[in-house]
This record gives structure tokens, C-alpha cells and sequence, in this order.
């Protein structure tokens, strides 16, 4: 199956795609493609994310996502306009609501549960439901002049499911400071507060994450998957069960050809030749 075969969905009446895919040796990069609406989520550019997220994780020889935003802005959160659209329904839009919170959930958790990493690569804004893409991403790299925030309160919206990863990054007290005051959060701050990992001169944000991406690349993609996947597995454990958990990863992937190959090579001074098993 090759990338190429990802067909990003299209908004209705827009005149480019929602979602620009490309490859790049083992990396995938996904833009969002708003600029005009600041890279909203609607419901049209979450189902191409969606759609992209599952292709790409079918894709052997991808090793790390690179996830970025058409400038000048990463995601500004949901469409607010398309929100208040539904509520000219008859249930005031409860459907659609509960439709597109569960379907932005989804693929906030698909982001975590994909085999590759996946790397933000932010310039501009991330607020709202744009800041917990970031906080849902494995890693993240911002420019100088990033912003962040769960503004939701603002509105009369609190931004209950942002908080989700947002709590899963932030130490608690500055957590509940971003989502109590909705005020914006600089790319240094958020990196102090492990939001992000690196801040990088504004603009360079993308071509630092791809660098990164590069380097993430360069590994087995079969200690990728392992690493990730154990990583968010133990985090929810208590510390015995994690040990206990983490022993039995480690004596699997100790049985792996790509360990015993690394080994070696780390051994014999040469580079490794990872075959993915």
C-alpha cells in the first residue's frame, strides 16, 4: 500500500483539500489545510485526519508522523461557526454536538494509539481543541512566536475535552490556569511547562520537527512501536504492575531480531540494519 493512495476528504465548497499529505523516506507529513479558518477542525477535516491516520499506520515503511498547520496558524480548535449551524435542528444540535466531540476524541486517541510517533510541529496559535492536538502529539516543536491556549471559558465553553491531554502534559495547578483563565500561554512557557519539547525561531518550526523526526527515523521501527505503545500502557499503572508489565516488553523485544541485530552491531562497531522484526 503506498502513501499516495490517501485521498484527504474535501470541505464542501472549498477549492483545496483539507489535508495535504506527503512522503518523505520513512516520514509522513500531515498539514492542516484551513489557513482561511486558522485550521478549525470541522467535522470534514477530522474525518480526513482520521482517514490519513489509518492509511499512514498501514504503511511499513512510514516510521514518524509529522504533524503540522498551514500558516500563519497551527489549529485554531473546532469551527465554531459550523457548531452553531446545528443548532438549528430540532434537539438544538445535541446530535451533532455529541457527534463531533466523540469523533475529535477518536482521533485525538488514535494520535496516541498509532504505532509511529507523531510530532507537532507548531507555529502560530494551538487553542483549544488546536492545543490538545499538541498535548495528544508524542512530541512537539513550536516557533518563538507559538501560542497556546484552552480559551473556552471565554465563551461560555469550557474546554473540558482539550483538558484531557492538556492534564496529561501540565503540571495540575498550571492546568487549571489555562483553562480557567483562557488566557494565552508563549512557546517558552509551554516548553517550561512540557507542553512542547523545543522552541525553535518562528517559521523553522516544521523543518526542525522534520530534523527531529529524522532522527526518530533512523531506529528500528519495531522498538518504535514497542517503546510507544509500552510507554502509554504503563503510564496508567500503578508502579509495580508498570515493572512488572514493562520486565515482559523487555524480554520480548529482547527476543526480537532488531535487538539482537542492534546488539550486535552496537558491539561489533558498525551501524545496525534494522529489518522491522
Amino acid at each position: 500500500m503506498s502513501i499516495d493512495d490517501i485521498e484527504p476528504r474535501q470541505a464542501a465548497g472549498a477549492e483545496s483539500e483539507v489535508l495535504l499529505v506527503e512522503r518523505d523516506g520513512g516520514i509522513a507529513t500531515l498539514t492542516l489545510n484551513r489557513p482561511k479558518a486558522r485550521n478549525a477542525l470541522s467535522e470534514d477535516l477530522l474525518d480526513a485526519l482520521s482517514h490519513a491516520l489509518l492509511r499512514v499506520e498501514a504503511h511499513r515503511d512510514v516510521s514518524v508522523v509529522v504533524l503540522a498547520g498551514a500558516p500563519p496558524a497551527f489549529c485554531a480548535g473546532h469551527d465554531l461557526r459550523e457548531m452553531n449551524e446545528a443548532r438549528n435542528s430540532l434537539d438544538r444540535g445535541r446530535a451533532a454536538f455529541e457527534r463531533l466531540f466523540t469523533k475529535c476524541s477518536n482521533v485525538m486517541q488514535q494520535i496516541v494509539h498509532l504505532r509511529q510517533p507523531v510530532i507537532a510541529a507548531v507555529d502560530g496559535i494551538a487553542t483549544a481543541a488546536g492545543c490538545q492536538l499538541v498535548a495528544s502529539c508524542d512530541m512537539a516543536v513550536a516557533g518563538d512566536q507559538a501560542r497556546f491556549a484552552t480559551p473556552g471559558v471565554n465563551i461560555g465553553l469550557f474546554c473540558s475535552t482539550p483538558m484531557v491531554a492538556l492534564t496529561r502534559n501540565v503540571p495540575r495547578k498550571h492546568a487549571m490556569e489555562m483553562l480557567l483563565t483562557g488566557e494565552m500561554v508563549g512557546a517558552e512557557k509551554a516548553e517550561r511547562l512540557g507542553l512542547v519539547n523545543r522552541v525553535v525561531p518562528s517559521g523553522t518550526a516544521l523543518a526542525a520537527a522534520t530534523d527531529l523526526a529524522r532522527q526518530v527515523a533512523a531506529k528500528s521501527p519495531l522498538v518504535l512501536r514497542i517503546g510507544k505503545e509500552a510507554f502509554y500502557e504503563q503510564l496508567e499503572m500503578p508502579l509495580s504492575e508498570a515493572y512488572r508489565h514493562t520486565a515482559r516488553v523487555m524480554t520480548e523485544n529482547m527476543l526480537a531480531r532488531d535487538a539482537e541485530e542492534g546488539i550486535g552491531a552496537f558491539i561489533e562497531k558498525r551501524e545496525a540494519r534494522w529489518t522491522g522484526e
